[in-house]
């Protein structure tokens, strides 16, 4: 079933884009620099967490190489490139996200570097709400240019029916608690990576440029009952 998923994706959004109209942007005219480069390895620098959160950056770091490998990338392995920033002391990303991350492109040999904030990380077992707000940069590695950005908000609403009030709410509290934060956040990077025009590595590489590009930043709202 996973094998013919991301086939059928791209049969959708390519009917899609067909009956769309014409004025929207594609994603060859958004994502201009991407296809001109067409960068194969990503290095993933270490999120920048914004949020109350303090373990938000370690438990999201690694979700980033799942969806980009997906896509047709080759991604660093995380942990590798971590260790490697750490002994060369450029582990604040912060240092390299407005100014030239060319030095560390050479370093590990990537094409492209990939950055994220973490805006928003939040859990509230009361009202059964779980949101995460996440932004995506990818800057070139050979020219510091701009080759992807989205920003994504998604909100998972936990429900509970079980007939009476104070089930309901109780039932709604736990199931929230025990419902983790990185499973909405990989959900975010799913829906913001789909709109990232295929890498090298995928059958879909520079077939993809005609498809209307999605919006740059976007919110959803994910509702599940038990």
């Amino acid at each position: 079933m996973k094998n013919n998923l991301f086939p059928l994706l791209f049969i959708i959004l390519l009917i899609s884009s067909c009956s769309t109209p014409s004025s929207l942007p594609t994603r060859e005219s958004t994502y201009a620099n991407l296809y001109q480069q067409s960068p194969v390895t990503i290095m993933l620098m270490p999120p920048i967490n914004r949020s109350t959160k303090v373990e938000a950056k370690e438990l999201f770091y690694s979700s980033l190489i799942i969806p980009l490998t997906q896509r047709g990338y080759y991604v660093l392995p995380p942990l590798l490139t971590m260790t490697i920033l750490q002994e060369e002391s450029a582990y604040d990303t912060e240092l390299y996200i407005n100014n030239s991350i060319i030095r560390a492109g050479e370093l590990f040999g990537a094409d492209a570097a990939l950055f994220t904030i973490i805006h928003s990380w939040e859990k509230s077992s009361i009202s059964g709400i779980i949101t995460v707000d996440i932004e995506y940069i990818l800057k070139s590695a050979k020219n510091d240019e701009s080759l992807f950005h989205r920003r994504g908000e998604i909100s998972l609403n936990i429900e509970m029916n079980t007939g009476s009030i104070l089930g309901d709410l109780i039932g709604t509290m736990i199931a929230t608690a025990m419902t983790k934060e990185i499973g909405v956040a990989r959900s975010c990077n799913v829906r913001s990576f789909l709109d990232i025009p295929f890498g090298a590595y995928s059958p879909y590489f520079n077939q993809d440029k005609h498809i209307h590009s999605m919006p740059k930043e976007f919110k959803e709202t994910i509702t599940k009952t038990y």
